[in-house]
């Protein structure tokens, strides 16, 4: 048996277009242009990829794409009125401010002072409260596409028993939330954890978020459990060079799992098209309009 490839570039792909129609159809039929301000401190060049990338997706999708570079040595006053302004502007939609900060900046204070309405990174206590709560709320991106991936194997996932690995407030606790919303269920697990050999191996659902390179071996895994894939580290070659590899070792997967996310071109493709999916939702949601299909 050799797993299914799900991927993640064709997947991100059609969500992308989808997302574009959409916006196509309440700017035809409201005259509202969703909007994103993306606000880049310092010169990260990983930072500066990302940044990139989202400003050419977004206006691909026919999206407003609102760019905001500050210097590394900006003064947190400086950073928090900015974050006022776009606050207060109503061409946009969407606020995203690029993390890691550099150090001096306070980026619990920068978080919390994005309006709740905006928050497309879904990081503000108020939408991370929501979704805890299982009301409707902003959800960070990369789980958000992690469903969606899921989503691509599993019509349902309700019933299914899930592990996640990891628990960063940007992917693995939100995470557990969307699972939980859709009836699966959750085991949280991380570097605290015992026997993580074996709650991997009860579970259908794997989710690994731990950052660390092949951790999750082929032999931990239940025969035909599907895989999301979300480390991405780069590791040295033979030959002096470096590959991208994710927290799963995945050629030893291909032979256990039913299906898996490659790394890369699996969930990385996903995070940007769900900053999309939340910009547009946020903007028909702050002018009063029903929930877009995405």
């Amino acid at each position: 048996m050799t797993a299914e490839i799900i991927d993640g570039k064709v997947i991100a792909a059609e969500l992308r277009a989808r997302v574009a129609d959409e916006v196509a159809r309440v700017k035809r039929e409201h005259n509202l242009v969703p909007g994103l301000a993306v606000v880049l401190v310092g010169n990260d060049p990983a930072s500066e990829v990302y940044v990139r990338s989202k400003r050419t997706q977004t206006q691909a999708a026919g999206m407003t794409s609102f760019e905001h570079k500050l210097p590394a040595d900006v003064s947190q006053a400086d950073l928090l009125a900015l974050v006022a302004k776009l606050n207060r502007d109503p061409a946009v939609h969407g606020i995203l401010v690029q993390l890691p900060l550099p150090k001096g900046l306070n980026t619990e204070a920068v978080i919390n002072a994005i309006d709740p309405a905006k928050d497309v990174d879904g990081l503000h206590p108020n939408n991370a409260g929501r979704l805890a709560g299982g009301f409707e709320a902003l959800s960070p991106c990369t789980p958000l596409g992690c469903i969606i991936l899921t989503k691509s194997v599993h019509a349902s996932l309700e019933g299914m028993n899930a592990i996640v690995l990891g628990r960063s407030n940007l992917v693995g606790r939100p995470l557990v939330q969307l699972l939980l919303n859709e009836n699966a269920t959750v085991t949280i697990a991380h570097s605290r954890s015992r026997d993580l050999p074996d709650l991997v191996k009860r579970a259908d659902l794997v989710y690994a978020a731990v950052g660390k390179a092949e951790m999750v071996r082929g032999d931990w895994l239940k025969p035909g459990a599907t895989v999301i894939d979300i480390g991405i580290t780069r590791i040295p070659k033979e030959d002096g060079k470096t590959r991208l590899v994710g927290d799963v070792a995945y050629q030893e997967a291909l032979g256990v799992a039913g299906a898996i996310t490659p790394v890369p071109g699996g969930v990385g493709q996903m995070t940007v098209a769900c900053l999309l999916v939340n910009t547009l939702r946020a903007a028909c949601a702050i002018a009063g309009l029903p929930k877009p299909a995405v």
